[in-house]
């Protein structure tokens, strides 16, 4: 018998992200302190909450494999969380104008039947395009990224706001890196295909 299934993340995008691979899942909410710890660098803090998030809900589901996922956006080591409101997301898309953005996805895929852990960063540098006021306006009257690290959804009206991508999964961008999950959904014996 195949082992369950399981998203511990509450986010949309991540639930159709892994609906994409036909697989039957669970959603658990992790409920997770997301705060970095004193002198965390931001990708260890990524690969950190993805395994503290699996972990959170490990209990509810004894002989299941897990998957945790997060996302950090940086530039120069300085993070750039979700901004919330629209005052923050206005400035953080002025920040970020004309600068590249490593948007680091940390994974992790636990066997609570066996307590191993899988863990993988995946980076994906995006820079945007000089961008005025008026479009950083534009954009979020017209798409409200505000529960997106970077204010900008690039599978959505976002990709206007970028002159370029460079990653090895699309997919990591918006939130779960699927050629390394498949990957490591391989070696717990799971067929993808």
């Amino acid at each position: 018998m195949q082992q369950k299934l399981v998203l511990a993340s509450t986010s949309p995008f991540r639930r159709e992200l892994l609906g994409r691979l036909g697989l039957p899942f669970d959603i658990a909410n992790p409920q997770t302190d997301e705060s970095p710890l004193p002198g965390e660098q931001p990708e260890d803090m990524a690969l950190r909450l993805s395994e503290a998030k699996a972990r959170a809900v490990a209990s509810q589901f004894p002989e299941a494999l897990i998957i945790g996922s997060d996302q950090v956006a940086t530039v120069d080591g300085k993070i750039y969380g979700k901004p919330g409101t629209h005052d923050r997301a206005v400035a953080q898309l002025r920040e970020l104008s004309g600068k590249t953005v490593n948007f680091f996805t940390g994974l992790c895929l636990l066997n609570t039947a066996t307590g191993e852990a899988q863990l993988k960063g995946v980076p994906t540098l995006v820079t945007f395009r000089q961008l005025s006021d008026s479009e950083i306006e534009n954009y979020l009257r017209r798409e409200p990224a505000y529960n997106c690290a970077g204010s900008a959804k690039s599978e959505g009206l976002g990709i206007a706001l970028l002159t370029g991508m460079r990653g090895e999964d699309p997919n990591a961008l918006v939130g779960l890196p699927l050629i390394a999950l498949c990957e490591m959904l391989r070696n717990q014996g799971v067929a993808v295909l």
